[in-house]
């Protein structure tokens, strides 16, 4: 079974109510085995919209992956974020 990955692209507009969702997503990342491959660290875009932070999050399968988004703990991070930031999240099977 391939593994999948989600790809955050995150502009933080409001860096104090962002931490609401730095102190809560951890939770939810861990419950659902993510690992970090990339997150924040320098970055080069060469096309498309520019955002300030890159992360690429591991799953072992994609519906860990789902499961982890639509999991109560990263609504919660979800809802802590609203406001603060700009995002873009895509879920992507590995090859």
């Amino acid at each position: 079974m391939p593994r999948a990955y989600w790809i955050a692209h995150v502009t933080v507009t409001d860096p104090a109510a962002y931490v609401g969702y730095q102190a809560v997503a951890p939770k939810a990342f861990e419950q659902h085995g993510a690992k970090f491959l990339a997150r924040g660290g320098t970055a080069e875009t060469m096309e498309g919209k520019s955002w300030q932070r890159h992360v690429v999050i591991q799953f072992d399968s994609l519906q860990q992956a789902r499961d982890c988004y639509n999991s109560p703990e990263y609504k919660e991070a979800r809802a802590q974020r609203a406001g603060a930031c700009e995002a873009s999240i895509t879920i992507v099977e590995g090859c």
